[in-house]
């Protein structure tokens, strides 16, 4: 969508608009249309942002990264950290006017667990059962202690669903989600709009001062910021950083900018399917070779303005879970070359998927040039970013290049991409010792051993390299200055409430 505003957009608009005279619309341009709008099924991040406005969950995720209540009130760890209890919000209601009660919760996740198409299996997986202990009480016993179980819950395995909805729609159930959340679904057109509403019933309705909100997927950053200074959106995320300094010197807009907790990687297919019968996916030698071609810092510089900094692991150096014992390299194509030609190479013909997002194909037109030096022959192939995420998880791809937003505990940032079964393994890399220590990180309480059970895979991971690590960017939005109350949060997300807009 790499253009202003269609007028049968703006006409979708007016019709929406006409149920409700001076209602407050929020147009929010988002850089990707959302994938399925099911929080079982779905992986991307606009995804989230969407679901943030829709879905509540169990707990959420404050802006110094600390768990907070959300839907449950509070929580308690119990017999060795085997057993979470947690008691509910009273009086909430669903989109459709049903009780969010404990048999919500255990019939969400027990859904999450066992709808064939759910994608947060692996996430759920220490759970052995969960049940109602009460009307407003619920008892997760897991299998093994599990330190991340909450910050799992703080994202889409915890959003609670309807589930009379959930029941009638079955899969299907992303064609008319029903949460519990401060805005109901009203409509959606692929790669056009989603359109959500107030929901009058909810908890916590006196924080919400937005009458609608509409999403506008508009990859191009360029036409993003345009129809916000054209005054047809009120909000953007993921601004280009080059446009930083036009927005801050605007005095129509507002600029805000939070450091994230994730990282901007490349995929390369090791073992999804046939496609993985490639020189890169096969030799780990051209893997190494790939990475060592790359100038991180000096990507980071061009594309990012020094916003984004570099990165070889899921993890910032910046976090706490940083292995600094293999710190990010520094750019060798000499001795990219050797590892080229010692696995048998002159040249190295290699396909990589990338989204039709302008940074990210500036970003990866850059890499293609440096790893070009070493002896990498790349062609780059633009695709919608929805339609990159099923090619991934398809195996039809060589390399692809993708973001991941990040995740309060660390455990969010590796074990589902890099263990056997993890949800989002595209890769499908499997190594039983990687498996081992994360699964072993996820179980320990002790931040101490979870420390090295993290440096250790990081050693495997760094040799093995399924997936190659670049950096780790800033969230970076604009909005028109007549919205305030917008709070900067590292997990990218957007909520509304106390968001106000005027004029």
């Amino acid at each position: 969508m790499n253009r202003i505003l269609s007028w049968t957009t703006a006409l979708a608009f007016g019709a929406l608009t006409a149920f409700q005279a001076g209602a407050v619309d929020l147009r929010i341009g988002l850089q990707d249309d959302a994938d399925a709008l099911d929080p079982a099924q779905s992986r991307t991040f606009v995804g989230r942002i969407v679901y943030t406005a829709m879905c509540d969950k169990l707990v959420d995720v404050s802006p110094d990264l600390k768990i907070i209540p959300q839907l449950a009130t509070e929580w308690a760890w119990s017999e060795g950290g085997k057993v979470l209890t947690m008691k509910l919000r009273p009086n909430v209601k669903f989109h459709d006017g049903t009780t969010m009660d404990a048999d919500a919760v255990v019939a969400t996740i027990q859904r999450n667990l066992t709808l064939p198409e759910s994608r947060r299996k692996s996430e759920l997986a220490s759970v052995d059962k969960v049940e109602a202990t009460s009307p407003l009480e619920v008892k997760f016993t897991l299998k093994k202690p599990d330190a991340t179980l909450l910050a799992q819950l703080s994202d889409r395995a915890g959003m609670i669903v309807s589930p009379k909805a959930a029941k009638e729609l079955g899969a299907n159930f992303g064609s008319k989600p029903v949460c519990a959340g401060p805005f109901k679904f009203v409509e959606r057109v692929q790669q056009d709009r989603i359109v959500l509403e107030k929901f009058q019933d909810y908890w916590n309705k006196d924080q919400i001062f937005i009458d609608k909100v509409t999403y506008l997927p508009i990859p191009d950053s360029t036409v993003r910021l345009a129809n916000l200074q054209s005054g047809d959106l009120d909000f953007i995320e993921r601004v280009a950083p080059t446009d930083a300094p036009a927005i801050k010197s605007n005095p129509k807009l507002t600029y805000a900018d939070v450091v994230n907790i994730g990282n901007l990687s490349i995929y390369v297919n090791v073992g999804n399917g046939a496609k993985a019968n490639n020189p890169v996916g096969k030799d780990k030698r051209l893997r190494q070779a790939f990475s060592l071609a790359i100038d991180r810092e000096a990507l980071m510089q061009i594309v990012f303005e020094g916003t984004a900094v570099g990165g070889n692991q899921p993890f910032p150096p910046s976090s706490a879970w940083y292995d600094k014992a293999i710190p990010v390299p520094a750019r060798d194509v000499a001795k990219a070359k050797a590892l080229i030609k010692a696995a048998g190479f002159d040249r190295v013909p290699v396909e990589m998927q990338i989204p039709n997002s302008p940074v990210v194909q500036q970003t990866m037109q850059i890499v293609q040039s440096m790893v070009a030096e070493a002896g990498f022959d790349v062609t780059l192939k633009s695709t919608e970013f929805a339609t990159l995420l099923d090619e991934q998880t398809r195996g039809n791809y060589q390399m692809s290049r993708s973001d991941w937003s990040g995740r309060v505990d660390p455990d969010g940032n590796i074990h589902q991409f890099l263990t056997c079964k993890g949800g989002l393994n595209d890769t499908k890399y499997c190594n039983p010792e990687v498996d081992k220590l994360l699964d072993e990180a996820r179980a320990s309480t002790d931040d101490a051993v979870r420390q090295q059970k993290y440096d250790a895979a990081a050693v495997i991971l760094n040799d093995d390299m399924p997936m190659i690590f670049l950096g780790h960017q800033s969230w970076i939005w604009a909005m028109k200055k007549g919205v305030t109350g917008f709070v900067a949060n590292p997990d990218g997300m957007i909520r509304l409430q106390g968001v106000k807009k005027q004029g």
